[in-house]
C-alpha cells in the first residue's frame, strides 16, 4: 500500500540521517594554535537630518521605517562592513526614547512618537548580523533651515544658549550650561543604550562665514572651550563604558599648509575651533575619522593628508572618512568609483596604526553610485573585526566549551558555553588548506549556529573565538574532523 511504502521511506530516511550524524560527529577538540582574524575597521555613516540616508521621508509608518534600516544592515554584512555610524541627534532632538530632547521631526514628525525606540532597534539588529553600532550626536546644532522642532527642545526651554549662523541656529558651543546639557545627553544614551561607540561629526563652531557667532570670544578662547568639552566628554565615555569607543570625524585640513602645500578655505583649527591634532595627540579619542574626501591627484592630496594625520600619535588610529557621495557628484561631476578602491588601498598602506575606512554616505553605496559596490567587494572579501582597543581595558576572555555536528540537508550545527561573561562577540574561524579564514562574527549573547555544508568544503578545522567588549581576542576552542 502506498501509505505503507512512505512510513518505510520515512523510517528509512530517519535511519541514515542518524547514521550520517554518527559519522560525523567525528569532530574532536585539538589543542592547535588559530591564525588571528582579520582586522579593519569598516564603516558607513546613515544620515538622518534632511532624511539623507535614512529613513527616505519623515512620518512614514513605523513598518516601513524598520524595514527601510534592515534593507541597510543586510546589505552592510553583504559588502561586509562591520560598523553602522547613524546620527541619533542630528539637531537637538533624538531618534531614541528621552525624557532629555523631544523626538526628531526628521522622523515622524517634530516631537511625534514613531511608536517605538529606533535605536534600540538598530542596536539589536546590527549585533544580531555581527555589525557594531556607534550613535553619532552632532552636538551643538539646534534648529536647520527653520524646521520646527518639538515641544521641550533646548532651543524653545533655554533661549539664552541660542546663536544664530545663517538659517542654523547653535547652541552657544563655549557656554558652560550648553556643554552640560550635550554631556547629558550623550551619556544619558552611553548608559541606556548598548552602543559600540559614541560619534561626534566636525560641526563644533558653525563653517564660515557664519562662524563668527556673538559669543565675545577670541579663536583661542573657542579652542579652550572645545578641548575642554571633548576631554570631558572623553573621560565621561569611558568611566561609564570603558569598551565604548569615541570617534570624531573632523574638517579634513587641520589647518592650510598642514601638511605643507596643501590649501584649504576652511581652517578648522581658527574657524571651527576644533584643534584635532591636540585631541588625537593627547588620546582624547579612540580614533579619528579626518573627512578626506578629496581626490588623490588634487591640492588636498588624499594620501598626503592621511599620512599626515597618521603621524600625529601612531597608538591611536586614523580611519579616513572617503567620499563615495562625490562620485558623479555636482561636487564632482566626473570622479569615477574607482577612486574609492583606490583610496581603501593607500588607507591601509599608510596607516600607522590599524586599518580602516569611514565611507560618506550609505545613500551613495546603497544605490551603487558608479558601480562602487563592485570596489568596496573587491577589497572586503572576507569578513574582519574591528580593531582592538587595548588601551581600553586588556582582558582576553577564556576558551568557549563547543560542540559541533553535522546535520544532514542543514549544514554543520555549533553549540558553545562561555567560561566567563566578558564575550562581546564570537567569530567562527575555519581553516582550509592551512589558512585560517572567518565564516561570521555573532553577538557576546548567542549560543548556536547551523552553517551551510558550502562553508566547509575542504575544511579540517573549526574553532570558536572569543572577543572582549574592548575588541581583545580571547582563546579559541578548536575542533578537528
Amino acid at each position: 500500500m502506498a501509505w505503507a511504502r512512505h512510513i518505510i521511506c520515512c523510517v528509512l530516511r530517519m535511519l541514515l540521517a542518524l547514521a550520517c550524524v554518527g559519522k560525523v560527529l567525528a569532530w574532536q577538540p585539538v589543542n592547535e594554535r588559530v591564525g588571528e582574524p582579520a582586522r579593519e575597521f569598516r564603516a558607513a555613516w546613515v544620515a538622518t537630518v534632511f532624511n539623507l540616508d535614512w529613513p527616505s521621508a519623515a512620518g512614514l509608518p513605523a513598518a516601513r521605517q524598520k524595514a527601510q534600516l534592515l534593507s541597510i544592515l543586510n546589505r552592510a554584512v553583504q559588502l561586509r562592513l562591520n560598523a553602522i555610524i547613524l546620527q541619533v541627534r542630528p539637531n537637538g532632538d533624538a531618534f531614541y526614547r528621552s525624557s532629555l530632547e523631544p523626538w526628531s521631526g526628521w522622523l515622524s514628525g517634530p516631537g511625534i512618537n514613531p511608536g517605538y525606540d529606533p535605536l534600540a532597534f538598530a542596536v539589536a539588529e546590527a549585533h544580531r548580523r555581527g555589525l557594531e553600532l556607534h550613535a553619532w550626536f552632532n552636538p551643538f546644532r539646534a534648529t536647520v533651515s527653520g524646521k520646527p522642532v518639538g515641544a521641550g527642545h533646548i532651543s524653545r526651554r533655554r533661549p539664552d544658549l541660542i546663536k544664530r549662523a545663517g538659517s542654523t541656529t547653535m547652541l552657544n558651543p563655549s557656554s558652560t550650561a550648553a556643554q552640560q546639557h550635550v554631556l547629558q545627553v550623550i551619556m544619558d544614551v552611553v548608559r541606556r543604550y548598548d552602543i559600540d561607540g559614541v560619534h561626534l561629526d566636525d560641526y563644533f563652531y558653525p563653517y564660515p562665514p557664519h562662524h563668527n557667532i556673538a559669543d565675545g570670544l577670541t579663536p583661542a578662547q573657542r579652542r579652550a572651550a572645545i578641548d575642554s568639552f571633548v576631554k570631558r566628554m572623553y573621560s565621561s565615555v569611558k568611566a561609564a563604558k570603558p569598551w565604548v569607543r569615541v570617534g570624531i570625524s573632523p574638517f579634513g585640513v587641520w589647518q592650510p599648509g598642514y601638511p605643507a602645500g596643501v590649501p584649504a578655505g576652511v581652517n578648522a583649527f581658527e574657524h571651527l575651533a576644533c584643534d584635532a591634532r591636540k585631541w588625537l595627540a593627547n588620546g582624547w579619542v579612540d580614533y579619528l575619522s579626518p573627512q578626506l574626501y578629496w581626490r588623490i591627484n588634487s591640492p588636498q592630496s588624499f594620501p598626503a593628508l592621511m599620512k599626515w594625520w597618521s603621524a600625529v600619535n601612531p597608538s591611536r588610529p586614523v580611519w579616513p572618512g572617503i567620499a563615495t557621495a562625490r562620485i558623479l557628484s555636482s561636487e564632482d561631476r566626473t570622479r569615477p568609483a574607482s577612486e574609492i578602491g583606490s583610496q581603501i588601498d593607500l588607507s591601509r598602506q599608510l596607516a600607522r596604526q590599524s586599518a580602516g575606512q569611514l565611507f560618506w554616505s550609505w545613500n551613495s553605496i546603497g544605490s551603487n553610485r558608479g558601480g562602487v559596490q563592485a570596489h568596496i567587494v573587491a577589497r572586503y572579501r572576507g569578513f574582519a573585526l574591528p580593531p582592538a582597543m587595548p588601551w581600553c581595558g586588556s582582558a582576553r576572555p577564556a576558551a568557549p566549551t563547543v560542540q559541533a555536528a553535522d546535520l544532514p540537508g542543514r549544514g554543520v550545527s555549533i553549540a558553545w558555553s562561555p567560561t566567563d561573561a566578558s564575550a562581546r562577540k564570537w567569530v567562527i574561524q575555519a581553516r582550509r588548506s592551512g589558512q585560517w579564514t572567518t565564516l561570521c562574527i555573532l553577538p557576546g549573547a548567542q549560543r548556536r549556529v547551523t552553517l551551510p555544508f558550502s562553508m566547509f568544503s575542504g575544511v579540517d578545522r573549526l574553532a570558536v573565538r572569543p572577543i572582549s567588549a574592548c575588541g581583545n581576542s580571547g582563546t579559541p576552542s578548536v575542533l578537528a574532523r
